[in-house]
């Protein structure tokens, strides 16, 4: 125990100094993986032995159980708030005030940046951190110790030195404009939401009743002040008192300055206003302190602020204007992004007509309507957004906004997938706003590998109108694209002496051509991989061409049948299917296809897909609300077919043995005719599988790895990775990419590494690259 003792403190003394180190004095010790591996072995360590754990363990901050609401906690020494400058003249005024009072002729200040964050305090007793709270209305706060234990800047205990009995430290909790960014791009990815500004992301996660969300979110914190002292004498000045917090782990500020005097003051003002758009964070002011306490002793308070402070604030970087339309914009991805158009109006010096509103999600959590005066918003290089409605100016005649079902640029559906934020162009590869994406997708090694065409040819064959699809690369000549490169390099202004000479290089060009014609013949799995249909990977792509085996099959397939296919949800399927409704996409595939490209490992459908083609088991896959598989077969006992249960009624569902709730819900699903089209489409498509998909040979037999998983690790020589998992997977193996106690067999090559430890551990069966390769041959 006591070597396991000494190794926790020793963990939480090189975590401690790590976090130090990165968030005081910006100068890491360590690498983030190594940090993390540590924080692993301490947290390890304290779930084994948890009566060595303590709350000021770095383990700690990843937050604890939510609490049902937040306490209030009186600040034995009020939080204040300060009072505003916005000229020269008010802060030579707060100057004259103090030479006058003090009898100081060249006063010296405290300067530091004002953070748009969230005031707090922090209570430490005999040097740990034992309670932090908002600063509320300033008397009192709001108790949020779990949630500020999460932050990594706030140190939970104070670094070796003379620590006071009870120390209060006063501070701000920010969110720095990279991790705000950061974050929001992930929630865009994920589905989830949006945070509208930093400041209000610092907020409301300090809010948060559960610590664990807090924990997610990108927070930071400077230092500013102290509140209560116990047991420690104050040094003279609060610049004095600024570097003590330093040296106690606190971050703070590196733009805090001591300046004398008036022009001191403005001169630091203008140099923050120069740098205020560079710095990693978002301010809205700056704050001037007297810096020695005496003279602060001497000005005392004036209502709620004391005289000896005061925050010079930077023009506004919100305005007010009126939302004159919602416009979609499509981004190379497909995303349909919603952009508010503006009545132009100067906002922190640059006149904005245009502002981002992220989402759908995030107009309907706004409340936008359009004539809505708006507060729109623009921090640094960060796009303008809308903050925030003016309710109270609404007009009798606004309404809310719905979003468009059809995309501006190329006319096809604008969907959203379930359970996410952002919606999509359908059309992607019909739609203009797309091509290069799927243009890059199309060609990539995994798909068509059309090797040479890169992003910069990419961007000039659309751009300068030689491509309007990616059928379109199966009609360009050697002409076309030495056209092409001659008019990027006069655009980019990049022409090379020797074009300059008359001398022009055209092997590029011939190679070029010679791979794109090389991809004309593919096979269907790569070819569903390269049209880039959302949610659909290489495994899927994969799975549709084994149990389909046929491309005109597939695309004219109803979506709920593709989840027939082993690994293929309802997600997946619905992507699928949408994929091939759009008139546009299937327009290109039909060029693609008379422009020779040919997919030459068509066959039959899989014989294992006869046991999947049961009517029930389609109608369940239909997902309508309450409708069970036992349901399903008595629908099909009854009714016999897709159009005999349609032409029946509720009556008809009770009649046969449904509940009555579940039949409403089946007669209320069918109502709406798209629904209607789709189960018949469904029964229709069952019909024409059945009739084409083989019976399984009489035999009987599977194929020889049907049912086991295998993974690869290492180098093989024979042949390639890739290789090796296709044919495999031929074989009627599953190919993993990690190993667990499911896994039937590792193929190790040369430099096998911990996948080889790992299947020794769990006791996985090893093969060496000879048994693979006669394996293969004695089954080929």
């Amino acid at each position: 125990m006591t070597d396991i003792s000494a190794r926790i403190a020793e963990l939480r003394r090189q975590l401690e100094d790590a976090n130090y180190r990165y968030h005081v004095l910006d100068d890491p010790a360590i690498a983030d993986a190594d940090y993390d591996r540590l924080l692993r072995e301490l947290d390890e360590l304290e779930a084994a032995h948890p009566e060595l754990r303590r709350d000021d363990s770095p383990t700690q901050r990843v937050g604890n159980a939510p609490s049902s609401a937040f306490a209030t906690v009186q600040h034995a020494i009020p939080m204040l708030s300060l009072g505003n400058a916005f000229s020269d003249e008010e802060v030579a005024d707060f100057v004259r005030r103090i030479v006058e009072q003090t009898d100081r002729a060249q006063p010296s200040f405290s300067v530091e940046p004002k953070l748009d964050g969230l005031a707090i305090s922090l209570r430490y007793e005999q040097g740990r951190f034992v309670q932090g709270a908002t600063r509320g209305d300033g008397a009192s706060g709001e108790d949020v110790t779990g949630n500020l234990r999460t932050v990594k800047a706030i140190p939970l205990q104070l670094r070796d030195g003379e620590r006071p009995d009870v120390l209060e430290v006063r501070g701000e909790v920010y969110m720095p404009l990279a991790g705000f960014k950061a974050y929001n791009e992930r929630a865009l990815k994920d589905g989830g939401k949006v945070l509208a500004n930093p400041r209000n992301g610092a907020a409301g996660s300090l809010r948060q009743l559960d610590p664990r969300v807090t924990a997610q979110r990108p927070l930071a914190f400077y230092a500013y002040g102290i509140g209560v002292v116990e047991g420690w004498e104050l040094p003279a000045s609060h610049s004095q008192t600024l570097a003590q917090l330093r040296e106690w782990g606190f971050p703070v500020s590196a733009e805090s300055r001591v300046v004398a005097g008036v022009e001191g003051l403005l001169g630091y003002y203008r140099q923050m206003g120069a740098k205020r758009d560079a710095l990693p964070f978002d301010i809205d002011g700056v704050v001037y302190k007297l810096d020695d306490y005496a003279g602060q002793r001497e000005m005392g308070f004036v209502s709620r602020a004391p005289r000896w402070a005061i925050a010079h604030k930077f023009p506004a970087q919100e305005q007010s204007t009126l939302l004159e339309g919602i416009d979609i914009q499509i981004g190379r991805t497909g995303a349909a992004t919603p952009v508010a158009r503006l009545k132009p109006v100067q906002v922190a010096g640059v006149v904005v007509t245009n502002a981002t509103l992220h989402n759908a999600d995030q107009i309907a959590r706004l409340d936008v309507r359009i004539g809505d005066t708006v507060i729109v918003r623009r921090a640094g290089d960060v796009i303008p957004e809308i903050a925030r409605v003016v309710v109270e100016q609404r007009g009798p005649d606004t309404q809310p906004w719905t979003m468009p079902t059809q995309c501006p640029v190329c006319g096809s559906q604008i969907l959203r997938e379930e359970g996410q934020a952002v919606w999509r162009c359908s059309g992607e590869l019909a739609c203009a706003a797309q091509r290069k994406e799927a243009i890059g997708h199309f060609a990539s090694r995994r798909a068509m590998d059309i090797d040479g065409l890169g992003d910069r040819f990419i961007e000039a064959l659309s751009d300068l109108g030689y491509v309007e699809s990616i059928a379109d690369l199966y009609r360009l000549r050697l002409e076309d694209l030495l056209e092409m490169k001659r008019r990027a390099d006069e655009r980019d202004g990049t022409t090379p002496e020797t074009v300059k000479a008359g001398k022009v290089a055209t092997r590029w060009a011939e190679n070029l051509l010679e791979a794109i014609d090389a991809s004309r013949t593919t096979t269907l799995e790569r070819f569903l991989f390269a049209l880039g249909i959302p949610n659909v990977g290489e495994n899927t792509s994969k799975g549709l061409a084994n149990w389909f085996g046929d491309l005109e099959l597939i695309r004219h397939l109803p979506w709920p049948v593709f989840k027939r296919v082993p690994d293929i949800g309802g997600e997946s399927a619905r992507s699928i299917g949408q994929f091939f409704e759009q008139p546009g996409n299937q327009k290109v595939i039909d060029e693609l296809l008379a422009r020779g490209v040919t997919i030459g490992d068509a066959h039959p459908p899989s014989p294992k897909l006869r046991a999947e083609l049961r009517l029930a088991t389609l109608l369940t896959d239909l997902e309508v609300p309450r409708l069970t598989r036992i349901r399903a077969d008595q629908l099909v006992t009854a009714f016999g077919s897709a159009e005999g249960l349609l032409d029946a009624s509720i009556h008809n569902y009770i009649a046969a043995g449904l509940p009555a709730d579940t039949a409403q819900s089946l007669a209320d699903w069918l109502a709406d005719d798209a629904h209607a089209r789709l189960l018949i489409a469904t029964g229709e498509a069952l019909a024409r599988l059945e009739a084409i998909t083989p019976v399984a040979n009489q035999s009987g037999q599977s194929l020889p790895l049907e049912g086991q998983t295998a993974v690869l690790t290492g180098t093989l020589q024979a042949m390639s990775r890739d290789d090796a998992k296709a044919r495999l997977e031929a074989l009627g193996a599953k190919v993993s990419g990690s190993v667990s106690k499911k896994t039937s067999f590792v193929v190790a090559g040369e430099a096998a590494g911990s996948k080889l430890d790992k299947a020794t551990e769990l006791g996985v069966e090893v093969w060496d690259e000879a048994r693979l390769v006669a394996f293969l041959d004695e089954h080929a």
